[in-house]
C-alpha cells in the first residue's frame, strides 16, 4: 500500500470517527449525565489521564464529586469514586453492570474473552466461576495445600539468609519467585522456578517481566478500544505488543498442558489442580477445553502472584519507614509464634494486628487502583444521574480508600485504626465494606481473594517474625522511595532492597524446609 493512500484511509477513518462523534453528541438523550470536564473532539477525555491515571481521576473527582462523567473517545465512562456511590453499583445495580466492556487485552492475550477475568456473564462465566470456587479457592482445596504454601515460604526465608551474605536483596525479586513457586506446586505440581532457594535463574526473571508486562499494557487506555475506526492503525503500537506477548504466554502454558497429558499418558498421576480441570466431565457441571484451561492459568499465573508479592512488598516497606509499628507486630509474632519455629497459616487468625497491617496496606497500596472496568448491560439512575447503556463503569480504588470523608489522616499509615475501639474496627476487605475493597465487589470480585489474602498475611508475618530489616547504606527509612510505577496493578517504581538481619535461631529456618 502506497503511504499517499495510508494517509488518505487514515484521514477517512478519522474523519468517520469524528462524524460518529458529532452525531452521538447531538442526538443523545436529553437526561442528567454525571457531572464532569468537557472532553476533546474525538479523543474525549484520554488526555485528562496523564501517566498515573488513578491520581488524576482522584484529582477529578476532588471538582466534579464522587460519580463522575468522562468521555474516551466514543465511549461513555462513569467513575466511582466514593464508597456510596461504590455500594449502589455493587448491590443495588450489581447484576446490570456484571460484564466486562470490550478491549483489546482480553482479545489478544486473554485468548479473545475465553478466561474467567474477561468472559461476559452468563452461563459460560457462571461455570467457570463455580469450577474455580469448587476445585480451586474452596476452603478444602485452600488447606488441602496449605502445606505447599508453608514450604515455599519457609524456602524463602533460606533465599533471603543466602542471598544478604553477598549484598543487599531484591526483596519483590525473590517475592516473586516465592509465589510463583508457591502457586505452581498447587496449579501444576512442580515448581516453575529452580528450587526455590534464590539462586540465580534467567527464566523467573523473564516470567517475572512477562507478568508486568501484562500488567503495564492492560492498564494503558488504548484509543483503538474507544474510537473503533482507528483500532486497525494501533496508534499506540499496543495491539502489537500484546499479541507478542500472548505468543510468549501461550507457548508457556501449552508446554505445560502438553507435558501433564503426557506424564498421565504415561501413567503418572499429580494431585493438582490442572489434573483436576483435565479431568473434569460433563457430569462435573462442564468439560473445559485446552484453550480453556490455558486461559485459567493465565488468569492465575498473572492475577495471582503479581498482585501478592507487590502487595507484600508494599508492606514491609512501609514497616520499615514506621518501626515503632513493625516492634509493635514483632512483639505480638513473639508472643502468638515463639522463636522456636515459623508462622504458619494456622496462626494468623489469632494475629489481629498483623491483620490489621495487612488491611492498611491494601488501603494505601491496592493492587489494582483503578477496577477492572464493568459495562452497563441497561440505563439506569445513580444519585439521581443518568447512566447510559453501554457506559464503562470505572471504581477508582485508590480514591476510595483514601477519602478523608471517610478516613482520618487518610495519607498516614495507622494499622491501629483496624483495631478494637478504632474508626475502622470490623472493616473487611472482602467486598462488604464498600469504604475498603481493594478485591473489588459483587459478582466480579476476584475469585482468589482467599487464596491471595492468605498468602499475603503468611509471608508478611513470616517476613517480620524471621528477619530485621535494614536499608543499604546512606538509604534512612524516613526517605525511602515509596513512588508508584504505572500499570493496572500498583508496583513500586523501585525496587525494594534490603539487608535482612535473621531474628531465630538459625536451626528455626533449616527445619521448617
Amino acid at each position: 500500500m502506497s503511504p499517499s493512500l495510508s494517509t488518505l484511509l487514515a484521514g477517512a477513518s478519522a474523519a468517520l470517527a469524528f462524524l460518529y462523534f458529532l452525531l452521538r453528541h447531538l442526538l443523545r438523550p436529553s437526561k442528567r449525565l454525571p457531572p464532569g470536564p468537557r472532553p476533546w473532539p474525538l479523543v474525549g477525555n484520554l488526555p485528562h489521564l496523564g501517566p498515573m491515571p488513578h491520581r488524576s481521576i482522584a484529582e477529578l473527582a476532588r471538582t466534579y464529586g464522587p460519580i463522575m462523567h468522562l468521555r474516551f473517545g466514543l465511549v461513555d465512562v462513569v467513575v466511582a469514586a466514593s464508597a456510596s456511590v461504590a455500594a449502589q453499583c455493587f448491590k443495588a445495580h450489581d447484576l446490570n453492570f456484571s460484564s466486562r466492556p470490550p478491549n483489546s487485552g482480553a482479545k489478544h492475550i486473554a485468548y479473545n474473552y475465553q478466561d474467567l477475568v474477561f468472559a461476559p456473564y452468563g452461563p459460560r462465566w457462571r461455570m467457570l466461576r463455580k469450577m474455580s470456587s469448587v476445585h480451586l479457592f474452596s476452603a478444602k482445596a485452600l488447606d488441602d495445600f496449605r502445606h505447599v504454601r508453608q514450604e515455599e515460604v519457609a524456602k524463602l526465608t533460606q533465599a533471603l539468609i543466602k542471598s544478604s551474605v553477598t549484598g543487599a536483596v531484591n526483596l519483590g525479586q525473590l517475592l516473586n519467585v516465592c509465589t510463583v513457586n508457591a502457586l505452581g506446586r498447587v496449579m501444576i505440581g512442580r515448581r516453575v522456578f529452580g528450587d526455590g532457594t534464590g539462586g540465580v535463574d534467567s527464566k523467573a526473571d523473564e516470567f517475572k517481566e512477562m507478568v508486568v508486562e501484562v500488567m503495564v499494557l492492560a492498564g494503558v487506555f488504548n484509543i483503538g478500544d474507544f474510537v473503533p475506526a482507528l483500532e486497525w492503525l494501533d496508534l499506540q503500537g499496543v495491539a502489537g505488543k500484546m499479541k507478542k506477548l500472548h505468543k510468549r504466554f501461550d507457548a508457556f502454558l501449552a508446554g505445560i498442558v502438553e507435558e501433564h497429558r503426557a506424564h498421565a499418558a504415561g501413567g503418572t498421576t499429580y494431585s493438582d489442580m490442572l489434573s483436576t480441570l483435565i479431568s473434569l466431565t460433563d457430569d462435573d457441571g462442564g468439560k473445559l477445553t485446552d484453550t480453556e484451561i490455558k486461559a485459567l492459568l493465565l488468569n492465575m499465573f498473572t492475577a495471582g502472584t503479581d498482585t501478592t508479592s507487590s502487595t507484600v512488598e508494599w508492606s514491609i516497606a512501609e514497616l520499615i519507614r514506621h518501626p515503632t509499628i513493625l516492634a509493635t507486630l514483632q512483639s505480638e509474632l513473639d508472643a502468638v509464634v515463639g522463636p522456636t519455629r515459623l508462622v504458619t497459616e494456622l496462626d494468623l487468625p489469632n494475629l489481629p494486628y498483623l491483620q490489621a497491617v495487612i488491611k492498611e496496606t491494601f488501603r494505601l497500596h491496592p493492587s489494582t487502583p483503578l477496577s477492572l472496568p464493568r459495562i452497563a448491560a441497561e440505563s439506569c439512575e445513580i444519585n439521581g444521574y443518568h447512566i447510559p447503556k453501554g457506559a464503562t463503569l470505572l471504581t477508582n480504588v485508590w480514591a476510595i480508600a483514601r477519602d478523608p470523608e471517610q478516613w482520618t489522616d487518610p495519607l498516614v499509615f495507622r494499622p491501629e485504626r483496624f483495631l478494637p475501639g478504632g474508626e475502622k474496627d470490623g472493616v473487611d476487605v472482602r467486598g462488604t465494606d464498600f469504604e475498603l475493597i481493594p478485591f473489588g465487589a459483587g459478582r466480579r470480585i476476584c475469585a482468589g481473594m482467599s487464596l491471595g489474602l492468605r498468602m499475603v498475611q503468611l509471608l508478611t508475618g513470616s517476613l517480620v517474625h524471621g528477619f530485621d530489616w535494614e536499608l543499604p547504606e546512606g538509604v534512612v527509612p524516613e526517605k525511602l522511595n515509596m513512588e508508584e510505577g504505572y500499570g493496572l496493578t500498583l508496583q513500586r517504581a523501585v525496587p525494594l532492597t534490603v539487608h535482612p538481619k535473621m531474628r531465630l535461631p538459625a536451626h528455626v529456618y533449616e527445619a521448617a524446609v
